[in-house]
C-alpha cells in the first residue's frame, strides 16, 4: 500500500509515521507538512528519530499524489480540503482524520467522495465508535433523560468541541431524531433559565497532555447513566487509520465513515 502522509510532523503524523515505517506492507511514497514549516526539506527517518530514508517533507503533493494508493490527513480544514480535491483528480483514497469542519466544508468533502474513495471520521477508534452507536440507542431507548456530552485533552488542541464530541452528540441527535445544531448548547454562562428538554449539551476542558477522554451522561429522574472512553495513547488513531486505509483500495468512490470500515450495523 503506497501511503502518503499529510501533516507529517504534527502529533498524529509522527504516530502514523512510526506505524507506516515498523509495517513492511506499508510504503511511505512521501509525506507533506504546510509551507513555512521548519521539518520542509528534512527526511521523514530525522520526524522520528530514525536512519534517513530518503523521503523528504515537502509542502507540495502535486506530484506525489499521482503514484500513491491513499493519502492520510490529520491537519486541518483548509489543507484536507485542499488534498480531497488532489485525491478525487487522482482517484486515489483520501482517509481523514481531520476535525473542526463547518458544514459547508463537509458538503465540500462529500462532493469529492463523488470522484474517489473517501473515509472521514471526527474519531477513527473502534471504541469511540462503538460508543457512538450506543449513544444513538440509548438516546432513542432513553427519550425523557437529559444529554451532555464532556470531552478533555491536552493544551494543544485548536478545536472545541472535538470533533470526537461531536461525532457522539450527532449520535444522540439521531437517536432523538432531532437536529444536533438547533439543540446543542455549547456553553452556558450567567442566568442560563431552566434546561430545554431537547438539548444537548457539551463541556470542554483543556490541559496537559491528555489525548482525549469523552463522556455520555444521560441524566434521569434518580438514575444517571454514564458511557465513557478513555484515549491512552494516539497508537489507537493511527491503527484505525490504516484500518480504513487499508479498507478503502478496490472500494468503490463514496463519502464513508468508520461505521463502514468497521461494519457497523446502522
Amino acid at each position: 500500500m503506497k501511503v502518503i502522509i499529510s501533516g507529517a510532523a504534527g502529533r498524529m503524523g509522527r504516530e502514523l509515521l512510526k506505524y507506516a515505517h515498523q509495517d513492511s506492507d506499508i510504503d511511505i511514497i512521501g509525506a507533506s507538512e504546510a509551507s513555512g514549516s521548519d521539518w520542509i526539506g528534512k527526511d521523514i527517518g530525522e520526524v522520528i528519530g530514525e536512519a534517513n530514508m530518503n523521503i523528504k517533507i515537502t509542502s507540495d503533493i502535486l506530484e506525489l499524489i499521482k503514484s500513491a494508493d491513499v493519502i492520510i490527513d490529520f491537519t486541518n480544514p483548509e489543507t484536507t480540503l485542499a488534498n480531497a480535491v488532489l485525491a478525487a483528480q487522482a482517484r486515489i483514497s483520501h482517509i481523514i482524520g481531520t476535525t473542526g469542519f463547518q458544514n459547508e466544508e463537509i458538503e465540500s468533502l462529500k462532493k469529492a467522495g463523488n470522484h474517489a474513495v473517501l473515509v472521514q471520521s471526527g474519531n477513527m477508534s473502534l471504541g469511540i465508535n462503538i460508543l457512538s452507536q450506543m449513544t444513538e440507542k440509548i438516546a432513542r431507548a432513553l427519550s425523557d433523560f437529559d444529554i451532555e456530552i464532556t470531552e478533555i485533552h491536552h493544551n494543544q488542541k485548536l478545536d472545541a468541541p472535538s470533533g470526537t464530541a461531536l461525532l457522539l452528540g450527532e449520535s444522540a441527535a439521531k437517536g432523538r431524531s432531532l437536529n444536533l445544531e438547533d439543540n446543542a448548547v455549547y456553553e452556558r454562562h450567567g442566568n442560563t433559565g431552566r434546561r430545554d428538554k431537547n438539548t444537548i449539551g457539551f463541556s470542554s476542558i483543556r490541559g496537559g497532555s491528555i489525548v482525549g477522554e469523552h463522556s455520555v451522561i444521560f441524566a434521569g429522574d434518580s438514575e444517571v447513566i454514564t458511557l465513557s472512553h478513555s484515549a491512552l495513547s494516539r497508537k489507537i488513531f493511527v491503527k484505525g487509520a490504516m484500518q480504513a486505509a487499508r479498507w478503502s483500495l478496490g472500494k468503490d468512490p463514496g463519502y464513508y465513515s468508520m461505521d463502514d470500515v468497521l461494519n457497523i450495523e446502522k
